[in-house]
């Protein structure tokens, strides 16, 4: 639980004076932590702390390099599904933090095979931003960048560096809203990415062969895939070393 107060009292009149737009002072309390107070600057409204996430990973809105600023990304490995159309594009809208850097091929349907469980375990020990990208037996291309690798939790986790895209064949991104912190979520029978309402952004099985995409609060997203409900033709998560 938390809350802002926005309210300090001068030490010479002793009246309330509101604090600046961009200070918020933090109250946290939880019954496993003692409770205690932290300052902040945020920048925008939206740099909120995460209700559905541990107390260490609020999500903070990135910044992004321009088309022209962008570098073309070093795949490691054979892609599938993605060439330097797909790479220009997705580059424009990736945290600076991850210009420059190679990409490493985590988990693929054609090499690993189909399963959520052993996508999981190529994650394990991994601390680095991934890119999921899927085609659909309608051979159309979409995933999301996720801020954090994917890994089975109770809670949901990420920040708002997250997005979501497709190529339809026009390409569309869509970053965090602000209106909730639903970023990602995963569990030995699915993987969640978006929520609110009870829609997914995006939805996949443990089979990694049934999946679903909804418009949902999380990104304001329109589906990503043909149909709402549809079935993975390739499936494959890149890491991004920085």
């Amino acid at each position: 639980m938390w809350c802002s107060r926005a309210q300090s009292l001068t030490e010479k009149s002793r009246a309330m004076k509101q604090l600046p737009g961009n200070i918020k002072v933090l109250y946290f309390a939880s019954e496993s932590l003692e409770p205690y107070v932290e300052i902040i600057t945020v920048k925008d409204p939206k740099h909120r702390l995460s209700l559905c996430s541990s107390l260490d990973s609020e999500a903070e809105e990135p910044e992004y390099q321009g088309d022209v600023d962008s570098v073309l990304p070093v795949l490691s490995d054979h892609s599938l599904l993605l060439d330097d159309h797909h790479l220009q594009r997705l580059a424009a809208h990736m945290p600076a933090r991850t210009q420059g850097y190679p990409w490493q091929l985590v988990y693929s349907t054609a090499v690993h095979g189909s399963s959520l469980k052993t996508l999981y375990r190529n994650m394990a020990g991994l601390d680095s931003p991934v890119l999921l990208v899927i085609k659909d037996m309608d051979k159309k291309v979409f995933g999301a960048f996720s801020s954090d690798p994917f890994r089975v939790s109770k809670y949901c986790y990420g920040t708002g560096e997250t997005f979501l895209f497709s190529f339809n064949p026009d390409f569309q991104a869509y970053r965090w809203s602000g209106d909730n912190s639903y970023f990602v979520n995963g569990n030995w029978q699915s993987l969640q990415i978006g929520g609110g309402g009870g829609r997914f952004a995006l939805w996949l099985d443990a089979d990694l062969y049934h999946g679903a995409s909804f418009s949902c609060p999380t990104f304001h997203n329109a589906p990503l895939s043909t149909q709402e409900d549809f079935i993975v033709q390739d499936l494959e998560v890149w890491t991004v070393h920085s």
